[in-house]
C-alpha cells in the first residue's frame, strides 16, 4: 500500500518511495529523507501542523505540506529489521 507520509498517524512506520515535488525533493533528501529509508511519524503539533517524523536517527519537524509530497510504503505499527534500499 502506497500512501504519502502526511497520512499516517503517531506511531507509525513506514519505508520512503518517492517524492511528488522534485524542487523540494532534494531540499528533503538533504535533510536525510531518502528513498529506501524508514520514517517513524513521532507526533504532530497541538494544532496539527507541524509534524515531527524520525528518519536517518534523528528527529525532523515537517509542515503537512512538505509531508504530503513523501510517499511511502509499507506502512507497520512496530520498528522495521532493516533498511529496504
Amino acid at each position: 500500500m502506497q500512501t504519502t507520509l502526511s497520512e499516517l498517524k503517531p506511531g507509525q512506520h513506514g519505508i520512503i518511495l518517492s517524492f511528488t515535488d522534485l524542487e523540494l525533493s532534494l531540499k528533503l533528501m538533504e535533510m536525510g529523507c531518502l528513498p529506501g529509508s524508514e520514517v517513524v511519524f513521532e507526533r504532530t503539533a497541538p494544532l496539527g501542523d507541524p509534524i515531527v517524523i524520525t528518519v536517518a536517527g534523528y528527529q525532523l519537524s515537517l509542515r503537512l505540506q512538505e509531508a504530503a509530497t513523501i510517499l511511502i510504503e509499507g506502512i507497520r505499527t512496530e520498528k522495521m529489521t532493516k533498511d529496504y534500499k
